[in-house]
């Protein structure tokens, strides 16, 4: 059961859930290995990755992330934290990728 089907935490009150899209499912289920890796540094926030095939029935693919927190600030931080992650994946996924070249030369 993922957070956004359970009951809410009352010990975890602040929630937040990222839909990042990804043109191909392999390029989302790299980005989600490569951003599970580093877990979450404090006992006060959760994080979970999952992948969901986008609404189409082209190859696109979502990354949702759920977080769970304490407070707002804890929360705040954490969510800064991963986008500069997510960021940093993306551009390598822009600089190295073959799919990312395949699209941007075509």
């Amino acid at each position: 059961m993922s957070i956004a089907e359970s009951a809410p935490d009352p010990g975890f009150p602040c929630r937040m859930k990222l839909e990042i899209p990804f043109p191909t499912k392999r390029l989302a289920d790299i980005a989600q290995k490569a951003l599970g890796v580093d877990k979450e540094l404090s006992p006060l926030v959760r994080r979970t990755l999952s992948l969901e095939d986008g609404p189409d029935s082209n190859d696109a693919t979502f990354l949702n992330i759920q977080y769970e927190a304490t407070t707002n600030r804890m929360l705040r931080v954490a969510v800064n934290s991963f986008l500069d992650s997510l960021h940093l994946t993306v551009e390598v996924m822009e600089q190295l990728d073959e799919d990312v070249l395949e699209q941007k030369q075509g």
